[in-house]
């Protein structure tokens, strides 16, 4: 059926179906190495960025803990930032301020993830639907010219084999897309989270000295 043709040809043999598929498989590349770029520029060591920035509160150079922050565009640098700068208050109102900045960098971390997700949970089902018009072609021109044989039905066979196996290529690399960008999203969190307890002791135990 598809012996000596060309890539180009079979994807023609899909029909629009596999066009859209196609969009899809570009656009989560794109939104992948887009992301990968992302966490890997806000991936910072918290175990060496927290040393300095206990050393820096423990010595009283807050202003050298807010430049040690700033220096860094990274989601831990945030949290801590934005404890630093409610040095002296209760401890509720530094807490509120560091899950407060948790939130609006965890939204920035899952910006477009949920783009992939759903192109995983979807491609299926426009797979599914290119071969559905496949069965309703192979049908049609089984009306058309009666029972001529099994050539009548080749058109629609091969449109039909097509998309679904497009639309589950497209599916699965999305899925573990998306999940690999889950735990990462994952793992940031749980970085801020310690974080955020830390420097709240920090913050806390310096204003009680």
């Amino acid at each position: 059926m598809f012996e000596g043709k060309t890539l180009w040809e079979v994807i023609q043999m899909g029909g629009f179906t596999m066009y859209v598929l196609i969009g899809c498989s570009v656009l989560s590349l794109a939104i992948l190495l887009e992301r990968l770029f992302a966490f890997r520029r806000k991936t910072l060591d918290r175990v060496s960025f927290m040393t300095g920035i206990r050393s820096a509160i423990q010595e009283g150079a807050i202003d050298r803990a807010l430049k040690a922050c700033e220096a860094y565009r990274a989601p831990i640098s945030a949290v801590v930032l934005a404890a630093i700068t409610k040095h002296g208050s209760d401890e509720k109102i530094i807490g509120g301020a560091t899950e407060r900045e948790i939130i609006v960098e965890t939204a920035k971390l899952e910006r477009l993830t949920s783009v992939v997700g759903t192109i995983g949970n979807v491609a299926v089902y426009i797979g599914l639907f290119g071969t559905v018009l496949g069965i309703v072609r192979s049908f049609h021109n089984i009306a058309q010219v009666g029972s001529g044989g099994i050539s009548v039905v080749i058109g629609g066979v091969a449109e039909a084999l097509i998309c679904t196996a497009a639309g589950l290529a497209v599916a699965v690399p999305a899925v573990v897309v998306y999940n690999y960008f889950m735990r990462r999203v994952e793992t940031f969190v749980r970085e801020m989270e310690l974080c955020a307890s830390e420097i709240s002791d920090l913050l806390t135990e310096r204003k009680r000295t």
